[in-house]
């Protein structure tokens, strides 16, 4: 009889929901979706023929099975993590520089952290800069990767996921949704986001408006969030003070856009190599399925 053994995968994700509380925020932390989360957590139950959770709302209760479990997935991870350390820290040292939008830093907590484990010789340093500017100083030489959106005027990179694109409210306050629209964009050459926005409303024949600008998420959630204004947000942007306006809104449909990974032409050091591979397997679609 073949010997069962645990997904660590799934520990994973059972360690992040009962990190953060909720589902939706261990999605966030994993780069999941959050019918992913809760996938993996079935799947768990029904490998193990008991139920570790319950819902209490929003939140997330752990039955004993699952408490117990908890505790031996903890060890389960430590262990694998320190084993994958003691294997690839001595053979990975150096500086690395990675370019990152504000707005995606986020995606990458769960990367940082690992890389970190598996690499602490490595010594990264984080820049956060719109997508454009980071693409222009990856072709400079002045970094090596970049996570950015990827520009119409300047395509290239790896892509490693499409995020469908849509368009925000405060959770409890929202604007008038007739014309003008009252928007609340990036500044003139930040992103994409506002390039898409303009065109799609022009297209659909909508008036707009701008209440306000600024060049990372951060600085127009405020304004959304009293309710003075609309935002194009992707679904990992989505934080609890947002609310996704459905298509009964009368919005235009917005499209999707395209994260790339940028590197420069030479051959890459082993470092960026390394931190290209942990992006690649944390984001890519296939690791949802994981």
């Amino acid at each position: 009889m073949r010997a069962e053994t645990l997904d660590l995968s799934l520990l994973r994700t059972l360690v992040a929901v009962a990190d953060t509380g909720s589902v939706t925020a261990a999605a966030r932390r994993l780069a999941y979706t959050q019918s992913t989360v809760s996938m993996q957590l079935r799947r768990l139950e029904e490998a193990l023929g008991v139920a570790l959770h319950e819902r209490e709302g929003r939140r997330i209760r752990f039955t004993a099975e699952g408490q117990r479990l908890l505790g031996h997935a903890r060890r389960l991870l430590a262990l694998n993590d320190e084993a994958l350390a003691d294997m690839r820290t001595r053979r990975v040292v150096g500086e690395l520089t990675l370019g990152i939008p504000e707005d995606y830093a986020s995606l990458l907590t769960s990367v940082f952290a690992y890389f970190h484990q598996l690499y602490p010789e490595v010594r990264l340093q984080v820049v956060c800069a719109t997508s454009a500017d980071l693409v222009g100083r990856v072709r400079q030489g002045e970094l090596d990767l970049a996570l950015v959106t990827r520009q119409r005027h300047s395509p290239g990179g790896e892509v490693i996921r499409r995020e469908p694109l849509a368009w925000a409210v405060g959770s409890r306050r929202q604007p008038s949704l007739l014309d003008p629209l009252p928007l609340a964009l990036y500044s003139p050459g930040a992103d994409l986001f506002r390039e898409v926005a303009e065109q799609v409303l022009a297209a659909a024949g909508r008036d707009w408006r701008l209440a306000y600008t600024s060049q990372s998420m951060a600085g127009l959630t405020p304004v959304v969030q009293a309710g003075l204004a609309i935002v194009v947000v992707t679904r990992s942007m989505l934080t609890p003070e947002l609310r996704v306006l459905e298509a009964s809104s009368g919005l235009p449909p917005l499209p999707a856009v395209e994260l790339a990974l940028h590197r420069p032409p030479h051959r890459p050091a082993e470092p960026a190599r390394r931190l290209a591979e942990l992006i690649r397997e944390q984001l890519s679609p296939g690791s949802e399925g994981s």
